[in-house]
């Protein structure tokens, strides 16, 4: 299969009708230990109008189990599918979406906790959005502090700040862990080839990027409402090279081809990263240089990548 087929796709939906203002999707892969925050923390929810959708992803722990139980215990719906087979969590998403009964869909993973007025937030600064832009703006989100109550990264250079994911990234590369939601039918546009499933982890960033892509802004805000843990054991946030490789050469080709015609003059360093990064990625995958060379839309950006190619395994 070509490279070029396996980098996501954008297309657009006809809006749809919601029961619920948010759906919060939390998906769980070997979590027994740490779901309980999840539990605690919605059913301590000030704003109440919210599913949450829980799917297991293929836990090889006791999670199901404990997630059973923690399901008595909710105030609100919850929508439980318990996957027998492990399919990562950009699958897990892409199952969630269909399935959400929410206008606004907010992952929450299974080792945080939030604020007990978090959705509360979320909806009056949505609502606070100006009529002009709130049909081109996709969602809002939030700073985060750690377990120890610090704030994790930069604040927002404003409050409220409008921008989006990639060009966040460019202006506050420091600006680290965040959380929000994205609008349901926004998010219902996004095109995953299944291909790309059980291969890994993927960067969930791509989606972000992607609507990003599409001209869709986020409302920032320097208001912490999710506890982030920073020394969870089996954080997806621990990288491997060769485990990942494949997600990360999804990822950098996506961004490669996505940004480059806008920002590649703007920010040339951010290119060459991403030209390393699919580099040392390629290292352990099976994809031949001219099946890279084709998926490369700029003519720069290929020539740098043929050049690096021999030296690879250096990387």
């Amino acid at each position: 299969m070509q490279l070029t087929n396996l980098i996501p796709k954008y297309k657009k939906q006809e809006p749809s009708d919601y029961a619920y203002t948010f759906t919060v999707f939390t998906p769980i892969y070997n979590r027994a230990d740490t779901l309980e925050r999840v539990f605690k923390s919605l059913n301590a929810q000030t704003f109440t109008d919210f599913e949450l959708l829980l799917i297991n992803d293929g836990s090889k722990d006791n999670s199901h189990e404990v997630a059973l139980e923690l399901i008595k215990t909710a105030k609100f719906p919850v929508n439980y599918i318990n996957n027998t087979e492990n399919k990562h969590k950009m699958a897990c998403i892409m199952q969630a979406i269909p399935l959400a009964k929410g206008k606004f869909f907010l992952p929450f993973d299974s080792d945080d906790e939030s604020t007990a007025d978090a959705l509360d937030v979320f909806k009056r600064e949505y609502d606070s959005i100006p009529n002009e832009k709130k049909n081109n703006t996709s969602g809002v989100t939030c700073l985060c502090n750690d377990q120890h109550g610090n704030l994790v990264g930069e604040p927002f250079i404003n409050s409220p700040h409008y921008s989006n994911t990639f060009r966040q990234q460019m202006e506050q590369p420091k600006a680290l862990e965040k959380w929000g939601f994205i609008k349901t039918d926004v998010m219902k546009g996004l095109l995953v080839n299944p291909a790309i499933f059980s291969k890994g982890y993927i960067p969930e960033g791509v989606l972000w990027e992607l609507i990003a892509r599409q001209g869709y802004e986020t409302k920032y805000i320097n208001i912490a409402l999710r506890t982030y843990y920073l020394d969870t054991a089996n954080a997806i946030s621990i990288q491997n090279h060769e485990k990942d490789a494949f997600g990360m050469a999804i990822y950098s080709l996506s961004i490669l081809n996505w940004f480059y015609k806008d920002y590649l003059i703007k920010y040339p360093k951010l290119f060459i990263k991403r030209v390393y990064t699919l580099l040392r990625a390629s290292q352990y995958l099976e994809f031949r240089l001219s099946d890279y060379q084709q998926a490369i839309q700029s003519k720069r950006l290929k020539t740098l990548f043929t050049l690096g190619w021999p030296f690879k395994k250096l990387l």
